[in-house]
């Protein structure tokens, strides 16, 4: 056992590149794992400053100096960070309320239609089946509204938090933005000089991850918008609420969608009831999803992100379990980055 081991270890890890290479990957785990909450406003701060770099890029190419593009992407992200937090978080905030309020009323008129189930069909459904059925989903959905609409001690403190990444957060972006060679540079003198392999992996990430996360941002943008103007146009309830979780669903990918679509049809069919436009909705939000899988994804992405869906969807799961939404957030990013670790390690043949 120890034999085979150790032959193990020479064969994956005798070239000092991958050992550079496991040491790094193995130390930005640790870190993230022990030390994520203390260092939440940091990483949040690399990611944004990492996502702006982008436009920063953009603006370069045109000959802006670089001071100059760094301030004009800033105000940008400041513009848009006062703008949800003045705009779209209040009136989120209020139409979730109002549903949340509303939940009792429509579990009683869903009772008085899912009661009438077993007289249709006396062989497939007892009434009190029903009742269980009911008394539980009317437990949960009551414990879940008073969860949401009161606010704890901890709450109070979780603002608190918030005020300060609200500070902090943005003044680590400019400054990520500005001295960014600088950081990289500092970052470089602390890597060995034989760091071939970490320098081809880290190419291959940046390019795809870079563009997977901005195209991401994207497409929610677009399927956001697109969706609010759909529901808007209906007069469906909640449309600033559904479209949002509509944007938001992208980022899980075929589980996302799916998940999305019960609160659209619970929401229209208490308006509506089964009619012309009930059906209407639901056909337009069939189609705004069918152009966003066969025609914006593969725009945004195409020669991206080269994952079987298997991959994506237990990316999804893994890491969703471990990070919670972060996680499901990052999924496909740290998929990507663990493909291209798998892509540059070094095999047997050629450490022989």
């Amino acid at each position: 056992m120890i034999k085979l081991l150790n032959d193990w270890y020479n064969q994956h890890f005798s070239n000092p590149q991958v050992a550079i290479l496991a040491l790094l990957l193995l130390f930005g785990l640790v870190t993230v794992v022990l030390a994520g909450d203390i260092l939440a406003p940091l990483l949040a701060a690399v990611i944004i400053a990492y996502l702006l770099d982008g436009g920063v890029d953009l603006l370069r190419a045109f000959k802006v100096p670089r001071f100059i593009s760094v301030l004009l992407v800033f105000s940008f992200f400041i513009l848009l960070l006062l703008l949800i937090l003045f705009v779209l978080a209040p009136l989120l905030f209020k139409q979730a309320t109002q549903f949340v309020l509303e939940i009792p009323g429509m579990l009683a008129t869903g009772q008085s239609v899912v009661m009438l189930l077993p007289e249709k069909y006396p062989a497939f459904v007892s009434e009190q089946v029903v009742l269980e059925i009911l008394s539980s989903v009317k437990t949960q959905v009551t414990s879940a509204s008073q969860q949401i609409l009161s606010f704890s001690i901890a709450s109070v403190f979780d603002i608190i938090a918030f005020m300060v990444y609200l500070i902090v957060v943005p003044l680590l972006v400019f400054f990520f933005l500005k001295d960014k060679q600088m950081i990289m540079e500092w970052f470089g003198t602390f890597l060995p000089r034989d760091k071939g392999l970490v320098v081809k992996v880290w190419h291959e990430v940046n390019g795809k991850i870079g563009n997977y996360v901005r195209g991401k941002f994207l497409e929610i943008l677009i399927i956001w918008v697109a969706t609010f103007i759909a529901f808007l146009w209906f007069d469906l309830q909640y449309a600033v609420l559904l479209s949002f979780l509509v944007g938001i669903s992208v980022l899980i990918p075929y589980v996302g969608a799916a998940l999305v679509t019960l609160p659209i049809a619970i929401v229209a069919y208490f308006q509506w009831g089964y009619n012309s436009d009930f059906i209407w909705v639901m056909m337009v939000y069939a189609v705004i999803q069918f152009f966003d899988g066969n025609l914006l994804v593969p725009l945004l992405f195409s020669g991206i992100v080269n994952l079987h869906p298997a991959a994506i969807i237990a990316a999804v799961l893994v890491f969703g379990a471990v990070w919670g939404v972060w996680g499901v957030f990052f999924a496909i990013p740290l998929a990507t980055l663990i493909h291209a670790v798998l892509n540059a390690w070094p095999r047997t043949k050629q450490l022989a």
